[in-house]
């Protein structure tokens, strides 16, 4: 797999958007994708040094059409810390 098949995209939301004064980014990756990987992945694409990398399932949530039943994707999502003295993230920053 490439840097760009296993970061599939940022993940902005409050909450993300939050932990960005704290130098944590957080991405949507690839299900298969060790922290090793994610980590060779983010420094790859944006050129930063990575100290901490925290993954984790999402299960998807239950949903209905009508009368039929099911639920959306599991995905899995990723929490990259950056050192302190790397630069940050520029597609994070005008938002």
């Amino acid at each position: 797999m490439t840097a760009y098949d296993i970061i599939l995209a940022p993940i902005v939301s409050e909450n993300s958007l939050m932990l960005t004064s704290e130098k944590k980014y957080t991405f949507r990756v690839h299900p298969k994708a060790n922290k090793y990987q994610i980590k060779d992945a983010v420094e790859e694409i944006f050129n930063v040094k990575v100290t901490a990398v925290n993954t984790m399932h999402v299960n998807g949530k239950p949903k209905r059409q009508g009368r039929h039943e099911g639920t959306t994707r599991n995905w899995k999502k990723a929490i990259v810390t950056l050192s302190p003295d790397s630069k940050e993230i520029e597609f994070f920053e005008g938002i």
